[in-house]
């Protein structure tokens, strides 16, 4: 793929919690149209890269491109408004607004690749489509539904910002079965609408169900990348980095 293709490109990044350093020099790439997995262990750095690439984290370094723009320094709101969506892993759904003020909530413009095609549009009727569970209770309160739901509340909010990129922190986690088989789904859904996702996990099965490409990270550290498919036939790779 040429760079032309590249949505997020990450270098040499560092980021600290206070006097602890959590991130060392990570380096990675989500180009357009692509599912990438940053695969690892509780701890091992995931939902912290993902938190320091949206701008949360204010002690970072290092080099953050999206859409071919310069974010390393700019505020979360900022990086939101270029179009890169973030689902924190705690959801954070307004509890005493409705399912569907919730998503009014996270509602941008349309917008527009830089050739000037339209990117993917996404209306109160098409996020429904996507969840009909959600679509069953658009006047329940937030928090008044299930986890699955507020996880399913907290995308399709995400998703009514009309991203180019998703940065999605754990969706496998915590939730029943039959919801995990319903992200997976979404997250293929999403991909052939044209929407790249960077996915934090420590599901295998679930990150190869969705997965073109993943990153392993250990302790701060990038310690293998390779297609998904080769990260599932590396039986080593997992045992050293993956299994618990």
């Amino acid at each position: 793929m040429s760079s032309t293709d590249s949505l997020l490109d990450v270098a040499q990044l560092s980021a600290w919690y206070g006097a602890a350093q959590i991130l060392f020099d990570v380096n990675l790439q989500v180009q357009r149209g692509e599912v990438v997995a940053l695969m690892g262990r509780n701890g091992a750095g995931k939902s912290t890269t993902l938190k320091t690439i949206m701008g949360l984290l204010d002690k970072r370094r290092g080099v953050l491109r999206f859409m071919g723009q310069d974010i390393s320094r700019r505020p979360s709101h900022e990086i939101a408004r270029l179009g890169l969506g973030f689902v924190p892993e705690d959801r954070r759904i307004f509890s005493d607004l409705t399912v569907s003020e919730n998503l009014e909530v996270g509602r941008q413009p349309a917008r527009r690749w830089p050739d000037g095609s339209a990117a993917p549009l996404w209306t109160t009727a098409e996020v429904f489509k996507l969840f009909p569970n959600l679509g069953e209770m658009p006047l329940r309160l937030g928090g008044r539904t299930s986890g699955g739901e507020q996880q399913m509340l907290t995308v399709a909010r995400t998703l009514m910002g009309n991203p180019f990129l998703v940065l999605l922190d754990e969706p496998s986690e915590g939730v029943a079965p039959v919801i995990v088989e319903q992200m997976a789904h979404m997250i293929l859904a999403l991909k052939a609408q044209g929407v790249s996702i960077l996915l934090s996990e420590q599901n295998m099965h679930f990150a190869e169900l969705v997965s073109d490409r993943a990153y392993v990270l250990e302790k701060g550290q990038i310690r293998f990348q390779a297609s998904m498919a080769e990260l599932a036939a590396n039986d080593e790779v997992r045992r050293a980095y993956l299994s618990v």
